[in-house]
């Protein structure tokens, strides 16, 4: 005998997991780009807040000489994780029983991130730059200046040894570094990112039962960014400063269903594409000036070399997500949620950043932020009508992380979490639904493009808030 699970039955359940899950941890994922409103039976919209605050703390690194990559713990950063929060939006029509159409907003890529203590605050004092850049072998500017004064009659003779190269080599680093570092004293290091993104769909359903839908559509998206570099722990990249313009550009979705409603079955496969933008920059390296006014530049010449207005491209990373759900019984619903995003494609690499990185790291320079791994993410749930117009929802959850060590800019590989989440039918057509979820991060040592690590973080974790209010009417 079969058991048939209405879907009406079962709205009350439907829905609530969805609040405060698959909300990202690994590289700047941020919304899942979620499409479950899609999905949706009859005519269906839904507007949902999410707020996450995180804790993020660690240790920077007493090893401030950029020519050495020796991790050696030094002073607590602080929470450097910025709480933040976005909206989703979602609007789901039928034409008829083949064709639907939809339109989707969310926010999917972004950081938010600030030191305020350690090796990543500007200090400005030169002289004690200076002594810890070389670990005392230079106790100030004086003496660094004296230093290399003595050293660079021998650089012109040619007669310098090796080591004395190096010690001079390392004297005016360290003197430049120092320089840049005070040019942008008592401010933090800090960056933010910010997105948003407009789907338009359209599904057609066939099979003898309709059983099947395909469905894609457009997809147009902004992005923005600012980037700050402060202190000893980015050395020459020390007052480093960027302004990406808000940027709008285009890709696509595409995707196919499966339903069962006799038993509250859907499973939905999703693909997005990559997105590029052509990106309008700002960027300010001090050391670019310092080095040019060192090798005789006027200071019109100087400013010019180390403020640069460019263009680079950015892509945003293509996804795929499945999104799966049936039912258990007359009352429970089971839900599954797998997400893959390839972060190790993923680079940001500023013109100017990475011109002057090429004359210490040859000829392909470095990238601002990149990933070594791609992003795996689960979720598991399970919600139960336990009231005429209520329901309760649990969820479990895991995320791979992009890697580690990673960037210093997002310090966290992955998370595993557990969430809750409950939907009250205030009407036959109306609901709100609330949900949170407790992430435990993953350790991650913070590390700059040069390979050289600056930070330690463990221990680590956050919560996110989220409230839904949604219309539906079959």
């Amino acid at each position: 005998m079969r058991t048939t699970f209405h879907l009406k039955t079962l709205a009350v359940a439907i829905a609530t997991l969805s609040v405060a899950s698959m909300t990202n941890a690994a590289g700047l994922d941020r919304s899942g780009q979620d499409v479950t409103a899609f999905f949706q039976d009859g005519t269906y919209a839904e507007a949902v807040y999410t707020y996450i605050d995180a804790d993020v703390s660690g240790y920077d690194s007493a090893n401030t000489n950029p020519s050495q990559n020796d991790y050696v713990r030094g002073d607590k950063t602080g929470d450097i994780a910025e709480s933040y929060d976005f909206f989703r939006y979602g609007v789901k029509a039928d034409i008829n029983d083949t064709f639907s159409v939809g339109i989707l907003y969310d926010e999917p890529f972004g950081a938010a991130a600030e030191y305020t203590q350690g090796n990543f605050v500007s200090e400005g004092d030169v002289d004690a730059s200076i002594a810890s850049i070389t670990n005392g072998a230079a106790p100030s500017l004086a003496a660094a200046q004296a230093g290399i004064g003595a050293l660079a009659p021998g650089e012109a003779a040619g007669v310098l040894t090796p080591e004395q190269q190096a010690q001079l080599d390392g004297l005016r680093g360290a003197v430049a570094v120092a320089q840049a570092e005070a040019g942008t004293a008592g401010e933090n290091t800090n960056v933010e990112v910010r997105s948003q993104s407009l789907t338009g769909l359209i599904g057609m359903k066939f099979g003898a039962n309709k059983n099947f839908q395909v469905y894609g559509g457009p997809v147009a998206q902004r992005i923005e960014a600012d980037t700050k570099l402060r202190g000893l722990a980015y050395g020459p990249a020390s007052g480093y400063t960027s302004t990406s313009n808000p940027d709008m550009d285009y890709g696509y979705i595409a995707g196919i269903a499966y339903y069962k409603p006799e038993i509250a079955l859907k499973a939905a496969l999703t693909y997005r594409s990559e997105i590029d933008h052509d990106i309008q920059i700002s960027e300010s390296y001090p050391l670019v000036a310092i080095r040019a006014t060192a090798a005789g530049a006027t200071p019109e010449q100087a400013a010019a070399a180390a403020n640069r207005n460019s263009k680079y491209e950015i892509s945003t990373p293509k996804s795929v997500n499945f999104d799966f759900q049936t039912g258990i019984n007359p009352t429970t619903l089971a839900t599954a949620k797998v997400r893959w995003v390839p972060w190790s494609d993923f680079v940001i690499t500023p013109p100017l950043y990475n011109d002057t990185s090429k004359i210490s790291y040859g000829p392909d320079g470095l990238n601002l932020v990149e990933y070594k791994d791609d992003q795996w993410q689960v979720e598991l749930g399970l919600a139960k009508r336990v009231a005429p117009a209520l329901a309760i929802s649990g969820t479990v959850g895991w995320d791979s992380g992009a890697g580690n060590p990673t960037t210093s800019l997002g310090p966290v590989e992955g998370y595993y979490s557990v969430g809750l989440g409950a939907k009250y039918n205030v009407t036959e057509n109306w609901a709100v639904s609330a949900g949170g979820k407790y992430l435990w991060f993953g350790d991650a040592q913070g590390q700059l493009p040069s390979d050289k690590i600056v930070a330690d973080f463990e221990d680590n974790d956050g919560f996110i808030a989220g409230v839904k209010v949604s219309y539906q009417a079959r």
